[in-house]
């Protein structure tokens, strides 16, 4: 029966999260921008102590590996790392992306969410990178990954190819940022849908009960660095 540790930081989202058996237990998160170095260890130590859970008892922390803020998911995985040498656990690494669609799932399955032709459509979320442009992949309404995770600045023909054949869910606080961009009648946009600790609950317990653990000594987050850095560097050596 596993009592697992969440941690989401990617966004400007500060997060977490307890599991037990893939059910979400509790959750303490604030949307307040740079409130990662304040609050995600406060929020850690107010969890275990408002459910009387003691370090001990934990048997895994999972935490969002990007993509996502540079900055944020510095802290969220050295937080997490921390964590697993201090207690010897394993450390969990899930998709952001993935872990969006999940939270979108969940929302569904429980009613709080009605989305027409839910089964047959393709999961956007999006994650504001910079500009126009957004971190973003395709997952099946089962949730599994249909497109690759891409770093991909957005215009109006965006998407426009799958489009015309299939309904496309949008979502995360990216997608916000090109609603009105993306004009077509097979896109459907969610509002206001933000990484969460708790979307990682399903995820997370699949991965402990196949053991998809990561080496605690060499995990790094997920960036889409190479991406993102080759511009600027082009801009410099060429000017």
């Amino acid at each position: 029966m596993a009592l697992i540790l969440s941690i989401e930081t990617s966004t400007q989202v500060c997060s977490v999260a307890l599991f037990k058996q893939g059910e979400i237990v509790g959750l303490k998160e604030s949307n307040d921008e740079k409130s990662h170095a304040k609050l995600l260890t406060l929020f850690i130590q107010e969890l275990l102590l408002e459910y009387k859970i003691e370090f001990k008892d934990l048997n895994a922390i999972v935490v969002s590996k990007g993509p996502g803020s540079y900055t944020g998911l510095r802290i969220g995985v050295s937080t997490a790392k921390g964590l697993c040498y201090a207690l010897d656990l394993p450390l969990i690494a899930i998709n952001t992306l993935q872990s969006m669609s999940h939270g979108i799932i969940h929302r569904i399955k429980s009613d709080e969410l009605t989305i027409p032709d839910f089964e047959n459509s393709i999961l956007c979320p999006m994650i504001d990178a910079r500009r126009m442009e957004v971190y973003t992949a395709f997952y099946n309404s089962k949730g599994e990954n249909i497109r690759e995770v891409k770093a991909e600045i957005i215009d109006e023909n965006s998407f426009s190819d799958v489009l015309t054949k299939s309904k496309i869910i949008f979502f995360g606080d990216g997608a916000d940022k090109v609603k009105s961009t993306i004009q077509n009648p097979n896109a459907f946009f969610i509002d206001n849908i933000q990484p969460s600790a708790s979307d990682m609950a399903v995820l997370s317990e699949q991965a402990y009960k196949k053991q998809h653990f990561e080496d605690v000594a060499y995990f790094e987050p997920f960036y889409l660095k190479d991406f993102i850095a080759t511009i600027p560097k082009k801009n410099i050596y060429t000017s």
